[in-house]
């Protein structure tokens, strides 16, 4: 009697779980989301200007001075992370290639990762290499308004720091019409901008600066 009892109760659980498994749906519109069939969804992404915008920091009682300069641009390369190898191996705070490391003078690749002071010389042998090579378009062309971006001294500097002297050049000498991206995209014209209008008169040119290692 009792395992007739439990047939006849776990048939009947079991006829229900099926039939509320059968049950309807309705589906409930949400207001303000509704498109007719003649409509579009229209949607956007920032442009290049938007985009760089989000990454502004600005960094306290340094302002626009030198320290302020290579700090922005280390934060833009690697948000300041020293020992930082991208996926095209450019490495350290501020993303050196090895052959361009090589040409201020440092060969031992991971000591350099993890050595704050090779870092800083390195940066500052690379931007007075740069301020040579480039001091005639410096003069030239500083001041000038060129894609909408006003030409400055930092400028210019920073966007050979992203691209190579070489590429600014021509960059300036073909106003603006031959651009430059790296493999991420970003554009010398967005370093130009972004970069801008920093005091870099601490950085004296030098064709063959070099880093004095200890």
């Amino acid at each position: 009697m009792i395992k007739k009892g439990s047939y006849f109760f776990g048939l009947t659980i079991l006829v229900m779980l099926v039939s509320t498994g059968f049950n309807s749906f309705e589906i409930e519109k949400v207001e303000g989301f509704h498109l007719e069939e003649n409509e579009n969804y229209v949607y956007t992404v920032p442009t290049e200007d938007e985009f760089e915008e989000e990454f502004d920091v600005i960094f306290p009682y340094v302002g626009k001075t030198f320290v302020g300069f290579r700090e922005a641009i280390a934060f833009r390369e690697s948000r300041g992370i020293l020992n930082l190898v991208n996926p095209y191996g450019y490495m350290g705070k501020y993303q050196f290639g090895r052959s361009t490391l090589r040409t201020v003078g440092i060969y031992d690749f991971q000591e350099f990762l993890h050595n704050p002071e090779w870092q800083e010389k390195a940066f500052k042998a690379l931007v007075a290499r740069n301020k040579w090579e480039l001091r005639k378009e410096i003069k030239k062309y500083s001041g000038r308004k060129m894609n909408g971006v006003v030409i400055t001294e930092s400028g210019i500097l920073a966007a050979a720091h992203l691209a190579g002297a070489g590429s600014v050049k021509k960059y300036l000498r073909s106003n603006g019409a031959n651009g430059f991206k790296d493999g991420f995209g970003t554009s010398l014209r967005s370093y130009m901008k972004k970069f801008g209008g920093f005091d870099v008169s601490l950085i004296e040119a030098d064709a063959n600066a070099k880093v004095k290692l200890d």
